[in-house]
């Protein structure tokens, strides 16, 4: 039975590849920080009756990681642990380096000083490519990242490349670009957008705030994309692939396209940060709180990332031609799986009438 560790586990990816590599017959092992409140909602049913095996360890703790390793000996190690938030990056520059870019040069370097010759896969992202010009970005389409989180994201993708290269390492980045799921912490932009107009619809918060409404970017499903992580380290020879959709919409679109499935028609009124929504009809059953006229989307100027990436949107050729990766959830479903999750959670949640 092969063995993998996932450190970030608790986390949307992880979850869904510790689900996926269960059911291909491995032992899996999964990294998570000690914290005072249980984290594992996300894969609290997996824990019982499951070859799933969890370790408190930490990725700015160099000694904790050698005593994990050394004692599960992985066959393969899928790196999705990190700080992940961009705008916080902008806040937590120092913690953000320490974890996401020296954390993965202590996982490497870990291996190599126990001699571990586990496949190992770095989760990278489109946040690499910031400010490109160019229209659609690939593999060797030049990075200019734009936030500390994506300083400190290229730092780990050169460490994987180097030690490929360097000792011969089978190790492997991801450049993966939005995803999304009904799993998605709740400070992600598409998570924000399907649970706020779901909360608003059932009467459980005011308007939704949001920053930039004209950023497009390409999403997909992050079930598709942990699929394509492990396909990744099934190939003879490592390498780096870019994990996108290959198409793109706009904030605007994927929150007109929620207040579709909430049976809202949305009308955008005003421009730049006096920008904001209203609703236009209300034909569905999912929004009871909400009638004509009622705001439901305020454009907030705070919201605005301090260097924003205008447009992000990926070429996975390279993945379709070698890995034979194609993504079978597009962006129009992933909204609707997401809202009807979040409907189901607003619901539970609302008052019952007196």
């Amino acid at each position: 039975m092969k063995r993998a560790l996932i450190t970030g586990i608790t986390g949307q990816d992880g979850s869904y590849l510790a689900e996926f590599l269960l059911e291909k017959g491995y032992a899996v092992h999964g990294m998570l920080r000690r914290a005072s409140v249980d984290n594992t909602q996300r894969i609290a049913h997996l824990l019982p009756d499951q070859p799933l095996h969890l370790h408190y360890g930490d990725l700015s703790d160099a000694a904790g990681l050698t005593a994990i390793l050394a004692r599960i000996q992985p066959d393969e190690i899928y790196n999705l642990g990190a700080q992940s938030d961009v705008a916080a990056s902008f806040d937590t520059p120092l913690y953000t380096a320490d974890v996401n870019a020296l954390g993965a040069l202590r996982l490497l370097e870990v291996m190599r000083a126990l001699q571990l010759r586990a496949r190992f896969y770095q989760a990278s992202t489109s946040e690499l490519y910031g400010a490109t010009r160019a229209p659609i970005q690939h593999e060797g389409t030049p990075f200019q990242p734009r936030s500390p989180y994506a300083v400190a994201k290229l730092f780990a993708y050169w460490s994987v490349v180097n030690y490929r290269e360097t000792y011969g390492f089978h190790a492997s980045n991801g450049l993966l670009f939005n995803h999304e799921s009904p799993r998605r912490g709740e400070n992600f932009v598409a998570r924000k957008i399907t649970r706020g107009l779901s909360r608003l619809a059932q009467g459980l918060e005011g308007p939704l705030r949001l920053g930039n409404l004209d950023a497009l970017r390409d999403w997909g499903h992050a079930r598709d994309y942990v699929r394509m992580q492990w396909l990744m380290l099934q190939q003879d020879r490592p390498g780096d692939y870019v994990i996108a959709t290959g198409h793109q919409c706009s904030v605007r679109q994927f929150v007109t396209w929620a207040a579709e499935d909430l049976g809202l028609t949305l009308e955008f009124r005003g421009s730049g940060t006096q920008e904001h929504a209203i609703v236009a009809r209300n034909d569905g059953p999912y929004a009871p709180a909400l009638r004509r006229g009622d705001r439901v989307l305020q454009v907030d100027p705070h919201l605005f990332r301090p260097a924003d990436v205008p447009q992000l949107r990926g070429d996975a050729a390279r993945a379709h031609a070698i890995l034979g990766w194609v993504p079978e959830i597009d962006a129009r479903t992933l909204c609707r799986e997401m809202v009807l999750a979040d409907i189901q959670l607003a619901r539970a949640q609302r008052p019952i009438p007196a």
